[in-house]
């Protein structure tokens, strides 16, 4: 038997006693049982779908999850007839755990009634594509609501910050909302609701009724007040030209352009002399 014949018969035997071994080994560790470590649960109540805001929960909205026990929710549920006929006040993403902060009490029924808080109101504006930041004044954002009154008598007119920081509850239907969100798309809303004060609802709606509203987008983390004094029509154009002379020569109307503005009197020239008195000198400025 040559060299090349013995390598060959050393290598084919090595490369079967490799594969029956790691067939051995294979065997034995499929045999061997699955450890399970038990983690502790509890049931609780979680979306099964995307729930928007105001809508009633039904059975078919949730559904019962394990969640492991040692850190369990602060307000959640363990059970379906606890979450059921009971209103969303703010929206549900799927498989995120219901609480009581996320629902209307019982019996409060659902839509945009629960979703305001106490001492505060929702009042409606019209709004277009220009007066609502075009299409990007969405739930959630927070605008000024500036109005535009006085425009029959252009020296007159105002515009002005009347209410600022708001937050906006709703803006155009449903079927707008969740067509734009799916599509990445601006809101197209006619009617923007807003969650004001009393007070701030009774200015809103005096605005509306005599000029024009207009809302401007505010970045969510500057809350300070809008403190401004108006904006006039003197001040956006100046002052305005002195008007013209009109003068009767002869029967005929001739008109003159007005005098030109005065020019400022010249600064008076200031010369400086040298003074001499006795030993001393000194610098002197004469007009």
């Amino acid at each position: 038997m040559n060299r090349n014949v013995r390598l060959a018969l050393v290598l084919t035997v090595a490369l079967a006693a490799a594969g029956i071994a790691s067939f051995g080994v294979y065997r034995v560790v499929s045999a061997m049982p699955v450890r399970e470590v038990e983690v502790v649960s509890l049931q609780a109540v979680v979306a099964a779908k995307p729930i928007p805001v105001g809508t009633i929960i039904t059975s078919d909205d949730v559904k019962l999850v394990p969640w492991p026990a040692r850190n369990p929710v602060p307000g959640s549920f363990t059970k379906i007839d606890a979450v059921v006929n009971r209103g969303a006040i703010v929206e549900v993403a799927e498989n995120e755990p219901l609480t009581e902060t996320k629902l209307a009490p019982v019996g409060a029924g659902g839509g945009l009634p629960p979703t305001i808080p106490e001492g505060m109101r929702a009042i409606s504006v019209k709004t277009n594509e220009v007066v609502g930041v075009a299409g990007f004044v969405i739930p959630g954002t927070r605008v000024d609501v500036l109005v535009v009154v006085g425009k029959g008598a252009k020296d007159e007119a105002v515009s002005r910050a009347v209410v600022s920081n708001v937050q906006v509850l709703t803006a155009g239907s449903r079927f707008d909302q969740e067509k734009a969100k799916a599509e990445g798309k601006p809101i197209p809303a006619t009617v923007v609701t807003l969650l004001v004060t009393p007070d701030d609802a009774e200015k809103i709606s005096l605005a509306a009724n005599e000029g024009q509203i207009m809302l401007t987008l505010r970045n969510p983390l500057d809350v300070k007040p809008t403190t401004t004094s108006g904006a006039k029509m003197a001040t956006l154009l100046g002052a305005p030209a002195p008007p013209a002379v009109v003068k009767r020569v002869e029967g005929r109307r001739i008109v003159q352009p007005p005098p030109p503005a005065a020019a400022p009197a010249p600064a008076p020239q200031i010369y400086t002399v040298e003074a001499i008195r006795g030993a001393k000198r000194s610098q002197e400025s004469v007009k």
